[in-house]
């Protein structure tokens, strides 16, 4: 049977017909009604576009410093003044090569840092410029494990490593300093104190403005990477302060710590403590928080939902109040109450139909111009579109279906003596 000859179809578009004159007759109550779902709509998806926009924010600001990154040094937990500390840093240069010798399953690549650390700063010019750039030490793999990509030259080689050779890799911020905004640093030579470097690479700039404002870090452009090999020669001493090392997925990241951590507890019998740091815990707490803040703004903005919801019952209360009789007569002349009830959700799914489509317009348009302000890929995700949808439509039902329930169950002798 051809579904539009079916009377079940039949009855399905005379509902809808009936349920818009009915509301066409209280235009202001309608309108408002559909205004408040309107505004409800588009401020959860402004809100949620606005918080899948602040995680690519932070992702891709965390990702600059190698989203499978692990850091491991000693820690320093001795509280009694008055014992004594062993020295050193717990991480030798002997102890880099069986670091590095494929010592851990869920390790990739590990490189040394070495930092200035109890050292005086020495002075870093060309001629009459200078900069106040942070120099480290690190291995050739430093650059994979942190996510650095080079705009000229290339990175620290093996071979400059094992021959400590004088060569340098500089942030944007330091070859601005050094050489002047946008000039090609590639082979020109630089002091620190007195000893000359030759810059074999220009690092890609790094953004991380978002994570700079809400906590205090070193500029991720202003920074000078030696060979850890020529930087001991800098320093006059042979501290390895910290190993920084890629695991070969996210999740085996404490796996990787717990690796490289056994394997130093062995090398040096347990004299010292290690701490760690892993970006997958960065990330987790960032995601967490990010949730939290959008689960509060998404529940903020559902008040506008339930300000709607709460317009709909209203608008469907007072044409049950009104067509009170016309419900007596329908009923009196067979009308069942499937049908009186069906009629009545009509008006208030309508309401809330209409509201969800002009919420996810504005709220696409919102988004739209938040992308073009801010720059970031603000766009609303189908899952978000289709849930936004959904949840008008189903607000739609619950407010209107108690007092359609009310229609459905008057009889038919008290409606229609209804004044």
């Amino acid at each position: 049977m051809n579904i539009f000859s079916s009377k079940r179809w039949r009855f399905f578009l005379d509902g809808i017909g009936q349920s818009s004159l009915a509301l066409k007759d209280n235009r202001l109550r309608t309108v408002l009604s559909i205004l408040g779902i309107t505004i409800g709509i588009a401020a959860v998806m402004a809100i949620g576009t606005v918080s899948k926009g602040g995680h690519f924010l932070v992702l891709n600001e965390l990702r600059t410093f190698g989203l499978n990154s692990v850091w491991i040094y000693r820690a320093n937990a001795e509280k009694d003044p008055n014992r004594i500390v062993r020295q050193g840093t717990g991480i030798e240069v002997g102890d880099l090569s069986v670091l590095g010798a494929s010592c851990c399953s869920a390790v990739r690549r590990i490189s040394p840092l070495v930092y200035n650390i109890g050292q005086v700063r020495r002075v870093i010019r060309v001629g009459n410029r200078f900069s106040n750039a942070e120099v480290s030490g690190v291995g050739a793999e430093f650059a994979a494990i942190n996510n650095d990509v080079l705009t000229a030259g290339y990175f620290l080689r093996t071979e400059d490593v094992a021959r400590r050779r004088a060569v340098a890799v500089i942030g944007t911020t330091a070859r601005d300093d050094l050489f002047g905004p946008a000039a090609d640093p590639i082979g020109k030579e630089f002091h620190i104190g007195d000893k000359k470097y030759t810059v074999i690479g220009l690092l890609e700039h790094k953004k991380r403005d978002f994570l700079a404002s809400i906590r205090s870090i070193e500029d991720a452009n202003n920074r000078i990477l030696l060979p850890y090999t020529t930087f001991h020669v800098l320093r006059g001493n042979q501290d390895v302060h910290a190993v920084q090392a890629e695991a070969t997925e996210p999740e085996y990241a404490d796996l990787a710590v717990a690796q490289i951590t056994g394997v130093l507890d062995r090398l040096h019998n347990r004299r010292f403590a290690y701490k760690s740091e892993t970006m997958e815990t960065y990330i987790g707490t960032t995601d967490r928080i990010l949730r939290g803040v959008s689960l509060i703004g998404i529940l903020a903005a559902s008040i506008s939902l339930l300000v709607g919801g709460m317009g709909i019952m209203n608008v469907v209360s007072n044409s049950v109040l009104e067509r009170t009789k016309e419900i007596g007569l329908r009923k009196a002349i067979g009308a069942s109450q499937a049908h009186i009830m069906f009629q009545f959700l009509m008006e208030s799914v309508i309401i809330s139909t209409i509201g969800g489509v002009l919420g996810l317009t504005l709220g696409a348009v919102l988004s739209l111009i938040l992308t073009w302000v801010t720059g970031l890929p603000l766009i609303p995700s189908w899952s978000l579109v289709i849930t936004a949808l959904v949840v008008s439509i189903m607000v739609g039902v619950l407010s209107g279906y108690y007092p359609a329930r009310r229609a459905a169950r008057l009889r038919p002798v008290i409606a229609l003596r209804y004044e």
